[in-house]
């Protein structure tokens, strides 16, 4: 027995990566899932991938730019015309900015722009969801912080930032919605390995003067079990938050980071 199975998800960013993981996850165990993501080309290839492996399955793509309430408002009212109501939120779009760049040299629109999407979006999908579930007096949201939002992040600020608004506002909307049966917590992975982390590591490898997989090997030195982070770990994180195991699991922020944070 899948045990989502007539629940509605909405996933934003949940084209690929740690996102596109969370939505297999979903429709693995029965959950019918929107993907909102701003390229309808990412969109229906995660959706056709999903369908491939899940035919019976039912995944709506849904074009939003989080950072255009516009955007939001008109993606909510498409779902709503697709589903009969969300159960589930879960908020993964986002972006990692400036890399190795003291804060003195992030230029504002870098700044604002990773502001944007990792705070801003996630709010405003929030908002455009929160009411519904609120009306029914249930639902779960899950957004994805990081481990950079736990504390300090050199050359990172405003990533590290944004991440720390992203726990402020979890705990925030959790003390706000419980009352009407709604959990709100987080996600904090730490560097989780993808097309983002090749991206850092590249990066990282070029201002340290070194190779790519001496990057790695100084991330993976960092985490007491020794190894990099999954998206599905993430993913399989995301669906304990949701499931009834968690009724009582709200506020919180739960960081799947090979114990980074210890």
């Amino acid at each position: 027995m899948r045990h989502l199975s007539g629940k509605y998800a909405v996933v934003t960013g949940g084209e690929r990566g740690i996102g596109g993981a969370i939505t297999g996850a979903l429709v693995r165990e029965g959950s019918s899932v929107a993907i909102l993501a701003p390229d309808p080309s990412d969109i229906d290839r995660r959706r056709g991938e999903i369908l491939e492996q899940y035919s019976d399955s039912k995944v709506v793509s849904v074009v939003c730019d989080v950072r255009e309430e516009e955007s939001v408002r008109t993606a909510a009212k498409r779902v709503l015309e697709a589903f009969p109501h969300v159960d589930i939120l879960v908020n993964t779009a986002g972006v990692i900015g400036p890399i190795e760049t003291p804060l003195h040299e992030i230029d504002l629109e870098d700044w604002e722009y990773v502001f944007a999407v990792n705070v801003r979006g996630m709010f405003l999908s929030c908002k455009h969801f929160v009411p519904g579930m609120i009306e029914r007096r249930s639902g779960k949201i899950v957004n994805i912080a990081g481990t950079s939002g736990h504390g300090g992040y050199v050359n990172r600020a405003a990533y590290s930032a944004s991440k720390h608004a992203v726990i402020g506002l979890t705990k925030t909307l959790a003390v706000e919605v419980g009352k009407y049966n709604i959990n709100v917590n987080a996600i904090s992975p730490n560097i989780t390995e993808g097309q983002r982390m090749d991206m850092l590591v590249r990066e990282k490898a070029k201002k340290w003067g070194c190779t790519e997989e001496e990057v790695r090997e100084k991330y993976r030195s960092e985490m007491p079990l020794g190894r990099i982070i999954q998206a599905q770990d993430v993913a399989e994180a995301a669906l304990f938050l949701i499931s009834d195991a968690a009724r009582n699991v709200t506020g919180h922020v739960l960081a799947v980071d090979g114990g980074y944070l210890a």
